[in-house]
């Protein structure tokens, strides 16, 4: 069976685009607009929490919410809330915001990290709650997301300024404490341990981004720490009317060019691929992929390969970018073992696509294959043959392209893989 014989059209999908038109003046009215800014007395050391995924923009928001509070007589610094990413240490947190753009240079003010906490007691159902002692001794607290879908369960709050101030607050403890309990601990504490830290931490508020379908900042809005229970729901509502998805409802092979950190909590976003891997818990409906294959660690990543596990067969390039480490520290921490183990590992990436069709069980000819750049990128993919009628014939997408077989250089590594 060789990849030799594979042909991949070039396909694009319709994806919505709502970009905003002035990120900075949206950022700075909504947060004088929200509130916030009045419970801010002059000289008031201000918190700003940044956390660890690849967020449209991320650093100029940061900028905005950093300028805008010097601007209202506060002295900001900015702490990780990234809970137990970066490998659990300050200077591993203060790398992962640097690669983002954030720093003391760039931001024009300190940036604080460290993983020691404040115990904040507990929740009714008995949840420690954890606070970062750097933001907990603050003035106040304003932590800055991105609003989405939750990898790893539904519910009406998901990701965003919720998990930010129960998790990422929380630092190592914290994280842990929430996953301990799976699944189910994040649908049911992640609201109660960030209603905690409100009563009981100096929480002003937060910065909710939400992007539309090709990554791009679409909408702002901050919040009053009071009205970021109730108002949230909304919020992650209009994220996910506008989250991309794979034109196809099943699949024999995807294979995904890079995964990592930057991209997804889990490396792949486990909503796009169709799995979560979580013991006792239900798979998505869809998309059915009987076989996933993944080609690389984005360098952000730094060496962070949680959710390798999630893959069916990975390439030996991937596993040699991995920190061992790190990511036992971050699967540990999340309570989702089978996201760390390694699957089968082929050489080049002819053989990992070799390995795919194996596994599959398919022919060249007749496998129903998909490959995209990453879980975040789904404007443009490529698509076998066998596939390619029923991908264009949902609406908004077409054909941009003609077939061609996939390109590896005398090493066996794929050609037009987009560097990082």
């Amino acid at each position: 069976m060789s990849v030799d014989q594979l042909r991949l059209v070039p396909v694009r999908q319709t994806l919505i685009r709502r970009p905003l038109a002035d990120l900075a003046a949206a950022v700075a009215t909504t947060l004088r607009q929200s509130g916030v800014l009045d419970q801010i007395a002059a000289g008031a050391r201000i918190a700003v929490g940044a956390g660890s995924r690849g967020i449209s923009r991320y650093a100029e928001v940061v900028a905005v919410v950093v300028a805008t509070l010097r601007e209202a007589g506060a002295h900001p610094f900015i702490v990780p809330a990234m809970g137990s990413h970066g490998g659990a240490t300050a200077a591993g947190q203060l790398a992962v915001l640097r690669d983002w753009g954030i720093d003391e240079a760039a931001m024009g003010c300190p940036v604080i990290s460290s993983m020691h906490v404040v115990a904040l007691g507990q929740t009714p159902a008995g949840v420690p709650v954890f606070c970062d002692a750097a933001a907990y001794a603050s003035d106040g607290i304003i932590v800055v997301n991105r609003v989405k879908p939750h990898t790893d369960f539904h519910s009406t709050t998901e990701s965003g300024l919720t998990k930010m101030l129960a998790i990422g607050l929380g630092k190592r403890e914290g994280a842990e404490a929430i996953h301990r309990r799976g699944a189910a601990g994040l649908r049911e504490d992640l609201p109660a341990v960030a209603a905690a830290q409100v009563r009981r931490a100096p929480v002003l508020g937060g910065v909710a981004i939400i992007e539309d379908g090709v990554h791009a900042v679409s909408e702002v809005v901050a919040l009053p720490a009071t009205a970021i229970a109730r108002r949230e729901p909304a919020l992650l509502d209009r994220a996910r009317a506008m989250a991309p998805a794979l034109p196809f409802a099943a699949a024999d092979v995807l294979v995904v060019d890079w995964m990592g950190k930057d991209i997804s909590g889990t490396g792949m976003d486990t909503t796009v691929i169709g799995r979560r891997a979580i013991d006792g818990e239900p798979e998505p409906a869809s998309p059915r992929i009987g076989t996933i294959a993944a080609l690389r660690l984005t360098p952000a990543s730094h060496g962070n390969a949680t959710g390798i596990g999630l893959a069916d067969v990975v390439s030996q390039t991937l596993v040699a970018a991995m920190d061992a480490a790190a990511t036992a520290v971050n699967v540990a921490t999340s309570g989702f073992p089978r996201r760390g183990v390694v699957p089968a590992v082929a050489d080049d990436d002819r053989r990992t696509l070799m390995a795919a069709l194996q596994r599959a069980g398919c022919a060249p000819e007749s496998v129903r294959l998909a490959r995209i750049g990453d879980t975040l990128s789904l404007e443009h993919l490529l698509v076998s043959a066998a596939l390619l009628d029923e991908v264009c014939a949902r609406p908004g997408v077409v054909r941009c392209g003609e077939a061609c077989a996939p390109l590896f250089d005398a090493a066996g590594q794929l050609m037009d893989l987009t560097a990082r």
